[in-house]
């Protein structure tokens, strides 16, 4: 990927900048402003910032932080922390093996990123700065000094390379087993903490600076190569770490008060699920599909016919759940072979017209299919209601149950079998993209010419995968019409006002990182939550995202779980650049790449 020349002295400016900030005080001083900064932020947190109670999350009480407050004393807290590595503590070390200079920038700016996010939304919500109280402005003026100090920190890589190259150290030995499974333990726990705090958050202004705090942290650890060494210590314990990402995923529903974030939490595995079937197509081998949601249609339809509903014309059909999966599976299937057999004999722009043409005609089909301009199947728009709850071994997942104390509600019972059935699909997506048609489909991807030179049978390969990647999408869908009650042709479209469209389903292909396991997790994740979270977001949602998305192919092309192969094509001419350190994945590069599939 070429640097543009825009780019290029942009990036000069403001390396020119930041040498000439560098050095401006000792070491030692800027150290000590970092760290009364950090203080002083975490100090005033305990302080009232406003006068009044309108603000949300109260923090008009002094000697308790509230809302907003707890975020800068996290920041801050890691900053200090990251401070104390830099002094050479041992246990903390290891949180930049790549160097702390660069974490210390990031994180100074997260505490004052989050702290001003606050001030100013103070400020705008009540109506000026002087709805400010002392403990505001002293939080305000004490992130400065932390952000200049660790600004004036000397670079640590440029320092070395104007040393002596010393000779190499070996590689540190692995920890035994139990240490490494008992850190495994901690980042699950870690991660369930953090995905339930980001979901429990009551308005929009603390997910916002929830957002900003994760963000500019995860670029802190990142560019340390803290990131890359807890990749390398899940490869290392990977059956471990699957089991415990498991358990954290299934402890989430018993964290929940109320089933509207267990709610959230099973349409966010749904449309988790459907962009690792994408993924197959897109992310494993480069067919651009712009109507995939509607292989999610042809499921969830196929589930709601053969149910039990009343408004159903198959109503005396009713299987159970299995069978319903399984022929909704096999419908969807038979669908991608259907639609794929005469389209995927084309490429690039042409292939993504007609599979755009495909989601429309799903979408008007089963529109006009209710006894009017068409046989009564599906009821046209009003679609199919009254789908009944899903019962496996004599459990009505409807019906919430009691596990001591704690009750299980109808979507935390749905959350549990959804996640079963990511599960499947992960482990589909995984055997698959390993095993020798996943090598095919990565060839295809990277020169479908070149392979079929060398006898890869294109058609049929890009065939298997568009076939595979439907049944998913279809067996998700059978789970989605018994959690919404109701099945209509509305959300089956290219781009619509809520997920899961075909747009949100590519982007969340490409944000999280194609090619991979965790990337569409974590982009579906993202793309489901922001918008649930941030109701200003609601009539704006495809510019949100047409933005972010023009931001990540600039900074970020590969993704923010990056596949090896894309990461290193991406960034291969930033490899050779001398001013910069080496950005394909080796140490001292600040790449992450928590996923080996398909590399």
């Amino acid at each position: 990927m070429t640097t543009s020349p825009t780019t290029a002295a942009l990036r000069r400016t403001a390396t020119a900048a930041l040498a000439r900030l560098q050095g401006t005080v000792p070491a030692p001083v800027a150290r000590a402003l970092i760290a009364a900064g950090g203080v002083l932020a975490i100090a005033s947190a305990f302080l009232s910032w406003t006068w009044t109670a309108r603000f949300p999350g109260d923090l008009t009480v002094t000697g308790y932080p509230g809302g907003l407050q707890w975020l800068t004393i996290a920041t801050a807290a890691l900053l200090l922390l990251q401070l104390l590595g830099a002094h050479g503590v041992p246990v903390l070390r290891a949180l930049a093996p790549h160097g702390h200079t660069a974490p210390l920038r990031l994180l100074a700016l997260a505490t004052l990123a989050t702290t001003w996010f606050t001030l100013i939304a103070i400020a705008a919500e009540l109506g000026g700065l002087a709805n400010l109280t002392t403990g505001g402005w002293i939080a305000g003026i004490a992130v400065l000094p932390a952000l200049y100090g660790a600004l004036a920190l000397p670079d640590e890589q440029r320092t070395t390379a104007r040393a002596a190259a010393p000779a190499p150290a070996p590689a540190p030995a692995p920890a035994p087993a139990w240490i490494e499974r008992l850190q495994v333990t901690l980042l699950a726990a870690l991660g369930l903490a953090v995905f339930t705090y980001g979901i429990d958050t009551a308005y929009g202004e603390l997910f916002e600076g929830f957002l900003i705090a994760v963000a500019l942290s995860a670029a802190a650890y990142l560019k340390g190569g803290l990131l890359e060494h807890l990749a390398t210590l899940l490869q290392r314990q990977r059956p471990f770490a699957l089991a415990a990402g498991f358990v954290a995923a299934a402890l989430f529903p018993l964290t929940q008060n109320n089933d509207h974030d267990a709610n959230v939490g099973v349409n966010i595995l749904i449309f988790a699920t459907v962009a690792l079937g994408l993924n197959i197509v897109v992310g494993l081998t480069g067919l651009l599909d712009l109507g995939y949601v509607a292989f999610l249609g042809v499921g969830a339809y196929t589930a709601a016919l053969v149910s039990g509903s009343p408004y159903s014309p198959f109503q005396h059909a009713e299987v159970p759940f299995w069978a319903a999966a399984l022929i909704g599976a096999a419908v969807s299937l038979v669908f991608g072979v259907l639609i794929g057999a005469p389209t995927l004999r084309l490429r690039g722009d042409y292939l993504a017209i007609v599979t755009i043409g495909f989601g429309e005609i799903f979408h008007i089909t089963v529109q006009n299919l209710d006894g009017t301009s068409g046989p009564k199947i599906t009821n046209g728009p009003n679609g199919i209601p009254a789908i009944p709850d899903i019962s496996l071994f004599g459990l009505d997942l409807g019906t919430p149950h009691q596990l001591g104390s704690i009750t299980i509600g109808r979507f935390a019972n749905y959350f549990f079998l959804m996640l079963i059935v990511t599960l499947i699909v992960i482990a589909v997506f995984s055997r698959a993209g390993n095993s020798r048609i996943g090598r095919a489909w990565i060839a295809i991807r990277e020169d479908e010419t070149a392979a079929e030179a060398m006898g890869i049978n294109g058609f049929r390969t890009k065939l298997t995968a568009f076939a595979l990647g439907a049944s998913l999408a279809g067996l998700a869908g059978t789970v989605s019409a018994h959690v919404t009650y109701s099945v209509v042709p509305d959300p089956y479209v290219f781009a619509g006002s809520t997920p899961p469209n075909s747009a949100f389903l590519l982007a969340a292909v490409v944000l999280g990182g194609m090619g991979t396991v965790s990337g569409p997790l974590l982009g579906a994740s993202l793309l489901y939550l922001i918008p649930e979270k941030l109701s200003f977001l609601q009539n704006y949602q495809l510019l949100a995202f047409g933005v972010a998305l023009i931001l990540l192919m600039r900074f970020r092309p590969e993704g923010i779980i990056a596949n090896r192969r894309r990461q290193r094509e991406f960034h291969q001419d930033d490899a050779a650049t001398p001013d910069l350190p080496a950005q394909s994945g080796g140490p001292g590069t600040g790449k992450l790449n928590l996923d080996t599939a398909g590399a």
